[in-house]
């Protein structure tokens, strides 16, 4: 089977496709076709060993200190099943599903193996591949840290900072469902795409600082690492929440102690998917109150092409491989 495959860290020219032995599902387990799949921070992340501020030597004692211990990335795919195992009851030869895979990862490939009881759901009927390749990265994030761990409630003001990623656009989308007013923090050039998604108030932050205009929100929600702490704390209400999804070391370990007297929290941690979650998002898309937004769709042999769009920082929503 072709895949994209990495065997030292550095820019987009490391990775490379070549044919690798297509994996053999496991009596408990499926194989997936893919037909698409993303291209996500995470991944550029663990390709070019950049890691958030004080997480550099742990990742790269799990990840590989001198190369890569996994030689093929991606996280998520959507795709059709190829192989079911024998002990397999839940789903058929021909399913269209979507599935993630943040630990074993392995997606970026034409054929996928996962246990079937894992993190694999149906593809929602009125999604294409494309759609719903992209619903698990950004999806499952926003909801672990806006429902789970926030709890966002009815009538709250929810600011995001970073609104025009693959995450951001996830969680104006979501706070949106669970009742929230929505303050997105992006360039002017983003404005649309965020209001088109749900956002009731925008700020273009190359002009104005949220933290300096005298609002005060009950959950902050920092996507790109801008808004740690030290600059948000002022902005929350007294019962606000910093939903820190991309912060330093720091900040994770003393997520659960700062300002507890005042009420204010900052909440960080790894957001973990299961097959709950992606049942609840599938259901999302399906009513239309969350639509994965594509930045752009690729040829899987453009991988380095959709890797250098990941690297720019420009894009906006989720960078989507095809296969033909």
């Amino acid at each position: 089977m072709k895949a994209a495959v990495y065997t030292k860290y550095g820019g987009p020219e490391v990775v490379s496709i070549h044919d690798v032995p297509k994996a053999t599902p496991n009596p408990n387990e499926v194989c997936i076709r893919t037909k698409a799949t993303t291209v996500n921070s995470a991944d550029w992340r663990l390709r070019s060993k950049t890691f958030p501020k004080g997480f550099g030597l742990l990742a790269q004692l799990f990840f590989g200190i001198t190369s890569p211990r996994k030689h093929i990335l991606g996280t998520e795919l959507a795709g059709v099943i190829e192989e079911v195992g024998r002990e397999v009851t839940e789903f058929k030869l021909g399913d269209a599903v979507f599935c993630t895979d943040d630990s074993g990862m392995g997606c970026h490939a034409e054929f996928k193996t996962i246990p079937a009881a894992g993190t694999i759901a149906m593809k929602p009927e009125n999604l294409s591949f494309e759609q719903a390749a992209a619903i698990s990265f950004g999806g499952h994030t926003a909801l672990s840290f806006l429902s789970k761990w926030g709890k966002v409630r009815p009538g709250e003001k929810v600011l995001v900072n970073g609104a025009s990623g693959t995450t951001g656009l996830a969680c104006i989308q979501l706070a949106k469902h669970f009742g929230a007013t929505v303050t997105a923090v992006c360039s002017k050039g983003n404005h649309n795409l965020v209001e088109e998604s749900g956002a009731d108030f925008t700020i273009d932050y190359t002009k104005d600082d949220f933290t300096q205009d005298g609002n005060t929100y009950d959950v902050i929600v920092d996507t790109v690492g801008t808004a740690p702490w030290s600059r948000s704390e002022a902005s929350l209400t007294d019962t606000g929440r910093l939903l820190s999804i991309l912060g330093t070391f720091s900040d994770m370990m003393r997520g659960r102690f700062p300002s507890r007297s005042k009420g204010k929290k900052l909440i960080s941690g790894a957001a973990k998917v299961n097959r709950d979650d992606l049942q609840f998002l599938a259901k999302l898309c399906e009513t239309g109150a969350f639509t994965p937004i594509l930045d752009c769709v690729l040829p899987f042999e453009d991988i380095q092409a959709a890797y250098r769009r990941v690297d720019s920082g420009r894009k906006r929503g989720s960078v989507v491989l095809t296969f033909s």
